[in-house]
């Protein structure tokens, strides 16, 4: 099924046909804060469709918005007007516990920063999704194995974060968005803390995912070399999308 994805100005419902083919929707979406006496408009009217197993980078300078547009999308912040949907289903129309299920489950964050538990090794920071959600890490070894051989650090699994490089941290943080098979990967700047060469590899290593996994990502990145490792860019500017 052929799905309309550039961003438009135009007033269009969701169309639920088309749903089992879109991953991420967006509809007048709009974010603003009170400063003061003054509203500061971040995003204005953004209208836009991301199909399932695309890699989508956004880009922008510092203060366009694109960070907030990540973070409504994945459900981390609530839109002033406008409607996100992720698979079909409308965040708005989710209690707070539904929304922490969709985040836990069908959606995995990587962030500039590790996040890592320090006094944990890698398979233990790896596996906080599944303890988080309820379930026995004793279930998932096999699929811990895996992710850790996907991500080049199974000969790494009993170190801490202060025993790891920038680079091999960012791959434990990769690791552990994916433990839960989430269909959708969004990372904020994933590369901000590297150097480029560094960069690049794990780079290389989110368009594997989402090559061979079909995992749908979408990425914030200042760097338009790190934008080209996926297939489709999308500019922010002022609060709107060019």
């Amino acid at each position: 099924m052929s799905v309309a994805i550039e961003a438009q100005n135009l007033r269009k419902p969701f169309n639920l046909e088309n749903t089992m083919s879109i991953a991420i929707e967006a509809q007048n979406l709009c974010k603003s804060f009170n400063l003061g006496n003054n509203v500061v408009e971040v995003l204005k009217d953004i209208d836009l469709q991301i199909n399932k197993g695309e890699f989508v980078s956004i880009m922008g300078p510092s203060g366009s918005g694109k960070s907030t547009l990540l973070y409504l999308i994945g459900g981390l912040d609530k839109p002033t007007s406008g409607n996100v949907m992720i698979n079909g289903k409308e965040l708005s129309a989710m209690k707070d516990k539904e929304q922490s299920i969709l985040r836990r489950r069908d959606i995995g964050f990587v962030f500039q920063f590790y996040n890592l538990v320090p006094n944990l090794n890698v398979e233990e920071n790896v596996m906080l999704p599944i303890l988080l959600d309820g379930k026995k890490v004793k279930g998932h070894k096999e699929r811990l194995d895996e992710i850790l051989e996907l991500v080049g650090l199974a000969d790494r699994r009993k170190h801490t974060p202060r025993e790891l490089s920038g680079g091999q941290q960012q791959r434990v943080a990769i690791a552990r968005a994916l433990v839960n098979e989430p269909e959708i990967l969004l990372a904020d700047e994933p590369i901000g803390n590297l150097d480029s060469k560094t960069g690049m590899e794990v780079m290389a290593l989110l368009q594997d995912i989402n090559k061979k996994k079909a995992k749908t990502i979408v990425q914030v990145t200042h760097s338009k070399e790190a934008a080209e490792y996926g297939n489709r860019t999308i500019n922010v500017r002022d609060g709107r999308l060019w």
